[in-house]
């Protein structure tokens, strides 16, 4: 049993990753949940019981932790993580803090699990529309090899937090957004996040540099152009992938129906194909709509589809910290 803090437990992601706890049934002694001074002393009911909220001070390095699932932002996670690392905590953070840096792992189970090692306490949970979109590729590298991805992205506003759904509602509302610098309702952004000297946004460039870290593929081509969109939950991203090796269309969906964490949803006769309805609450990535680049040689098209709060940040740090405990218990 383990002593488990989940640090900015009143958020979004915080929240469901209390959720998700629950419903693995992760094997814990204690739960503490730590946020700032403004929700300390609220109650939070876990499995029937009512947890008190911490504030989150320096008196956390005195505390009884185990495993810290960390979704403060970047600052915090600066501020904290590395030092409870160093304890001999495992940290799992949900910023960007920490993902590019060179000896922490960038994590998503289902691709590169074998990169944990119980001396590595500090992990990096990748971006959200990256963690689903890798599940993706990563079978698809494995058997083909992989020479240019080209992604769009359509993500939801819980991307944004609760900050985000609310300018939805206020649209909705016919008010004027106080998140987005444009309404989301009725409306499409093509940004998130903010804007690089190279005309790609931050958003866009974490996909890129992201994906070739967890592919552990340094020279893969990479592009991606990020869109938000007026969709409560779950992103969606549009793959063009071009491979070292011909397939058939049929021999690229027999890989992915194999492959660990993803639901194949590919009939158009049926138009079966996943949405973001399909994917909200569950932890699989869904993918669809495979077909030939008749213009370019060895290049396919996917749809995939995922919760981007849940297997898109809250899931998948539940997964990498159950990796970490089997680890520890098989030594």
């Amino acid at each position: 049993m383990y002593n488990v803090a989940v640090v900015g437990a009143t958020g979004a992601v915080g929240q469901k990753m209390i959720d998700v706890l629950t419903e693995y049934e992760f094997p814990i002694s204690e739960l503490r949940l730590y946020a700032s001074a403004r929700s300390a002393g609220k109650t939070v009911e876990v499995n029937g019981q009512s947890v008190v909220i911490r504030e989150l001070t320096d008196a956390i390095y005195a505390d009884p932790i185990d495993i810290a699932l960390f979704s403060a932002g970047g600052s915090i996670s600066e501020q904290y993580a590395p030092r409870l690392s160093e304890q001999g905590v495992i940290v799992i953070d949900n910023s960007s803090a920490f993902r590019m840096q060179e000896g922490i792992p960038l994590i998503v189970p289902e691709v590169n699990r074998v990169e944990l090692s119980p001396e590595k306490t500090l992990i990096a949970n990748p971006n959200c529309s990256t963690i689903q979109s890798v599940v993706a590729l990563a079978p698809l590298a494995e058997v083909y090899g992989l020479t240019r991805v080209a992604y769009t992205s359509y993500q939801a506003v819980s991307g944004s937090g609760q900050k985000g759904i609310d300018d939805l509602e206020r649209g909705a509302r016919g008010e004027e957004p106080t998140n987005y610098p444009y309404p989301i309702y009725d409306n499409v952004l093509p940004h998130i996040d903010v804007f690089l000297e190279n005309g790609y946004t931050k958003e866009e460039q974490k996909m890129m540099d992201e994906t070739r870290k967890i592919l552990n593929a340094p020279n893969l081509g990479v592009t991606a152009t990020c869109v938000r969109v007026p969709v409560r939950n779950s992103h969606a991203v549009s793959i063009t992938v071009t491979l070292e090796r011909d397939a058939t269309v049929a021999e690229v969906k027999a890989v992915l129906a194999d492959a660990p964490g993803i639901v194949l949803m590919d009939n158009p006769s049926e138009l079966a194909y996943p949405t973001p309805l399909d994917a909200n609450g569950t932890d699989e990535v869904y993918v669809g709509r495979i077909r030939r680049d008749d213009s370019q040689s060895n290049t396919f098209h996917l749809w995939c589809v995922a919760d981007n709060v849940r297997k898109g940040a809250a899931a998948n740090a539940v997964q990498i910290a159950q990796c970490m405990i089997s680890q520890t218990a098989t030594k």
